[in-house]
């Protein structure tokens, strides 16, 4: 009798004679061609009609992607247009969402930079726009837009803009019947706690960290400065800075 191992090595020479047929019966024709670095097997033209089929591919991707339309957006016209968001019925939500984004917008102009440049204040004066679009409240919103076309956005400087911000909040709280806020010290009341960060900080004479007082309601220029007991009093310049040096607008006094 046939071992075992005999039948076993009998039937793997068995299938590699089949294996053997079928590769002579079904051999790539003889202008195929197999690249020799990706093993990739051409077919009955060769290199040259692969590479036609992939032209032609391509070619008809690029029809294709010529009908589909392409969406080009207008920056300033999505920042300027009309309002998003439906009501917001829920008023303690309303209410929530006021503060938390009074806190954000004041907090993001006391940060903003001392002298900026175009791309910044372009930045800054479109996220209001963007703001007055996307903001949850519908009618807030609508509020907000109006406040816009009558006190557009002074992003001249981080005095300018906070002094600027504020002016229009207190529009609002004029509205609302609230308090007025003193803006002379917004700074201390939306203060983040992540420090100035600046390289021109000003220093008490103690060594310590000086207290800048605005003295004027106009947003103005900073023309000198004097330390008088340990505090940095800044005075503004009314004949040179009530007007923003972009736009020319007027200066919204800040409360």
């Amino acid at each position: 009798m046939i071992s075992r191992f005999a039948r076993s090595l009998l039937v793997v020479v068995t299938i590699l004679v089949l294996v053997t047929m079928l590769g002579m019966l079904h051999a790539p024709s003889r202008e195929a061609y197999i690249d020799p670095w990706t093993g990739q097997l051409f077919g009955e033209g060769g290199v040259e009609e692969h590479l036609a089929v992939v032209a032609a591919a391509k070619e008809q991707a690029g029809k294709i992607l010529q009908n589909v339309p392409v969406v080009k957006v207008n920056a300033k016209a999505a920042a300027k247009g009309g309002v998003i968001m439906p009501k917001l019925g829920n008023e303690t939500a309303k209410a929530e969402l006021g503060r938390a984004t009074w806190k954000l917008m004041h907090t993001m102009t006391l940060r903003f930079p001392k002298k900026p440049n175009a791309d910044e204040r372009q930045a800054l004066s479109s996220y209001f726009y963007l703001m007055s679009r996307l903001y949850p409240c519908g009618e807030c919103a609508t509020e907000f837009q109006q406040l816009l076309a009558k006190y557009p956005p002074q992003t001249s400087s981080r005095l300018a803009a906070s002094q600027w911000l504020c002016g229009v909040h207190n529009e609002v709280n004029k509205r609302l019947r609230k308090p007025m806020f003193d803006c002379a010290h917004v700074d201390a009341a939306y203060d983040c706690g992540c420090g100035d960060g600046d390289e021109d900080a000003e220093k008490g004479a103690e060594g310590g960290e000086a207290k800048v007082k605005v003295n004027k309601g106009n947003v103005a220029k900073v023309r000198s400065g004097s330390r008088k007991g340990g505090e940095v009093v800044v005075e503004l310049d009314e004949e040179e800075g009530t007007h923003d040096d972009l736009t020319g607008i007027d200066m919204i006094r800040g409360g």
